[in-house]
C-alpha cells in the first residue's frame, strides 16, 4: 500500500485558518471602531442640539426675566401715580372744607377772645390765644362743642396774672369733625398747618 504524507496538507490548513481568525479579529477591531466612531459622532451631535436648545432657553430666560423687570417697574410707576393721584384728589376735596373749618372758627369766637396761632396736624386743631378772663374760654369750647365742624374741645393750658400780661392766655386742642360719606384714610401721613392771627372775633 502507498504511503501517504497528509502533514504538509495539515499545516497548509492550519496556516489558513489563523490567517482567517487574524483578518476576522482585524475586521471586527475595524468594525468595532467605526461603529465607536459613529457612536460618538452621533453623541456629540446629539449634545451639540442639545446646548444649542439650552442656549437658545437661557437667551429666552433672561429676555422673559427683562420684561418681567420692566412690568414690575411699571406697577410701581403705576401705584406712585395712583397714590399721588389720590393725594391730589384729597387736596381738592379739602379745599372747601378748609374755607369752612376757618369760617367756623371765627363764628365760634365769642367777644373777648383773641387767637394768635391755629394749628392743625391731621384731625387735631390747637388755638393758641388770649381772653379776657376764663369765662370766655369756657364760651369759646361750648361754640366748638356745638359747632358744625368741630368738636371736643379740650382746655390744656390756661395763665392768669401778672406774668400772663393783661387777660387769659390758653392754649386749647379741638378735634374736627369728620366728613359724612367720606373714607377716612388712615395711611395717608396728616397734614400740617400753622396760621397765626393777629385778630379774630366774631
Amino acid at each position: 500500500m502507498p504511503s501517504i504524507n497528509l502533514l504538509p496538507w495539515r499545516q497548509a490548513l492550519r496556516q489558513r485558518r489563523r490567517k482567517e481568525f487574524l483578518i476576522g479579529i482585524v475586521a471586527s477591531v475595524i468594525l468595532a471602531g467605526i461603529v465607536t466612531l459613529f457612536a460618538h459622532l452621533t453623541v456629540s451631535s446629539m449634545i451639540d442640539a442639545q446646548n444649542r436648545r439650552n442656549d437658545l432657553l437661557k437667551e429666552e430666560i433672561a429676555k422673559l426675566d427683562k420684561s418681567i423687570e420692566e412690568i414690575l417697574a411699571l406697577e410701581d410707576q403705576k401705584a406712585r401715580m395712583i397714590a399721588r393721584m389720590e393725594v391730589i384728589d384729597r387736596l381738592q376735596a379739602s379745599r372747601p372744607e378748609v374755607v369752612k373749618l376757618f369760617d367756623q372758627i371765627v363764628s365760634t369766637l365769642p367777644e373777648g377772645v383773641y387767637l394768635t396761632t391755629v394749628k392743625q396736624s391731621g384731625k387735631k386743631i390747637e388755638f393758641d390765644g388770649v381772653a379776657q378772663s376764663s369765662t370766655r374760654v369756657s364760651a369759646f369750647m361750648r361754640n366748638i362743642d356745638s359747632s358744625e365742624s368741630l368738636m371736643s374741645p379740650e382746655l390744656k393750658v390756661i395763665q392768669t396774672g401778672a406774668n400772663a400780661g393783661p387777660g387769659a392766655q390758653f392754649t386749647l386742642f379741638a378735634s374736627q369733625r369728620p366728613i359724612p360719606g367720606a373714607e377716612d384714610d388712615t395711611s395717608a401721613a396728616p397734614a400740617k398747618r400753622t396760621t397765626r392771627v393777629s385778630e379774630a372775633r366774631k
